[in-house]
């Protein structure tokens, strides 16, 4: 059987890069306001924001303020004052001033401070080192690498989020991608580096257990590479590691002379348990990529067939004729973390789905899930049952039954 993609249904889920700069826009679904309001800025977070993105310190009234300056060579002599405490008496008109300077300034760093005021977020940086075009540019090709690369990566985080799997294949996949809503995309100019600000609230987990995994990734590999042995990736997979990862690792560095990625944590936040204050950058190479697919390939075939029972509602049937066994495709709605399932069932089962659906009732049925073809398959099913539903359940499913007309299928079969 074919393989499909792991990723093949991520144009579904919000890209980093498709929401609005909070900034600029009115509130938005992760919760910010238009701007950081001055009343609520911590001088001392507003400070490690600056010292992270490179801002320089130039010194200050000692034990009233400090004065900052932007990274390299900007125009217009940007310099912000920073109080050191709200204890002092000027501090938010002061710190107003310096939201105002930031807003106004011409160094792309001025943006990322903003944005990490604005909505309290921990920084996942991606690096990749390709060849550069006339001033500094990228090829379109190669952006685009970098963005997808980057959002398979924070979508197998959000996986390990949700439970540790050596493969998820559409398993927790809805879930995974509700964890990434509200993160925020900050290109660097050129197009070689990219920012995820992932919103502490919402997405904290994700960034703890992606800086893990790829931890656990690095020293798997130089396990791998010392001992000959791919067993570190075995008890990797408790630290998050996954098939899903080591692609997204593979897509990341491929075509490039080496990618790295960092982590930094909200400062407004603080460091989460079980983490170091500074996670050292990870990094790696084209000479990582042999045991990146040699450990993917073993995820996927060792992942176990899963036991479960499902509640579904019917929406496709096919057989070869009008009588004997078919297959039936399931919306899941309880029993397993997958949206959509095909089964096949002998001639009375078949029958038994055929007739639940046509007066608007669910089935409920047995079986295992295969991790074959991304655990989108029940096998071994029985107990084909109808399950009663509410007048209102039992409408809504008559409707679609009438929206369908196509719902019987004569041959072949469908696609997941």
């Amino acid at each position: 059987m074919t393989h499909r993609p792991f990723d093949e249904h991520l144009h579904r889920f919000p890209q980093p890069g498709s929401r609005p700069h909070p900034t600029a826009h009115p509130p938005g679904p992760w919760g910010a306001t238009a701007e950081p309001d001055p009343a609520q800025i911590d001088p001392a977070v507003l400070g490690a924001l600056l010292d992270r993105h490179g801002w320089r310190r130039r010194g200050g009234a000692a034990g009233r303020y400090t004065r900052w300056t932007p990274p390299g060579p900007v125009a217009g002599g940007t310099s912000l004052l920073v109080p050191e405490s709200r204890a002092f008496p000027d501090c938010e008109d002061l710190i107003g001033e310096a939201l105002t300077a930031l807003a106004r300034s011409a160094a792309p760093s001025a943006r990322d401070v903003l944005v990490g005021l604005t909505v309290p977020s921990d920084e996942i940086r991606w690096l990749r080192d390709i060849p550069q075009g006339p001033s500094g540019t990228v090829s379109w090709t190669a952006q685009e690498q970098l963005r997808s690369a980057a959002r398979q990566m924070l979508l197998a985080g959000a996986l390990a989020a949700r439970g540790r799997a050596g493969y998820y294949g559409a398993r927790h996949r809805r879930q995974a991608q509700a964890l990434l809503e509200g993160v925020l995309v900050g290109p660097a100019p050129g197009g070689r580096s990219l920012t995820a600000f992932v919103p502490v609230q919402t997405g904290r987990a994700v960034a703890v257990r992606l800086a893990h995994a790829l931890q656990a990734t690095r020293e798997a590999i130089d396990y791998r590479r010392a001992a000959g042995g791919m067993e570190a990736f075995d008890t990797a997979v408790q630290a998050g590691v996954s098939r899903e990862l080591t692609e997204a690792v593979i897509a990341l560095v491929r075509g490039s002379e080496g990618a790295r990625i960092t982590l930094d944590w909200s400062p407004a936040a603080g460091v989460p348990q079980g983490c170091a204050a500074r996670m050292e950058p990870v990094e790696f190479s084209a000479g990582d990529l042999p045991a990146l697919r040699e450990a993917g390939a073993r995820y996927l075939q060792e992942e176990p067939s899963v036991p479960v029972r499902i509640t579904g509602t019917v929406v496709r049937m096919r057989r070869s004729g009008p009588r004997g066994p078919g297959t039936v495709r399931l919306r899941v709605l309880a029993g397993a973390e997958v949206p959509h399932v095909r089964v096949a069932l002998d001639e009375d089962s078949y029958r038994t789905a055929g007739h639940a659906h046509l007066v608007g009732m669910p089935i409920r049925l047995i079986g295992r899930l295969e991790s074959r073809g991304g655990f989108r398959r029940l096998t071994d099913a029985s107990g084909v049952t109808p399950v009663p539903v509410d007048e209102a359940e039992r409408d809504r499913l008559m409707k679609s039954l009438q929206e369908n007309l196509d719902f019987f299928g004569e041959a072949g079969d469908e696609e997941d």
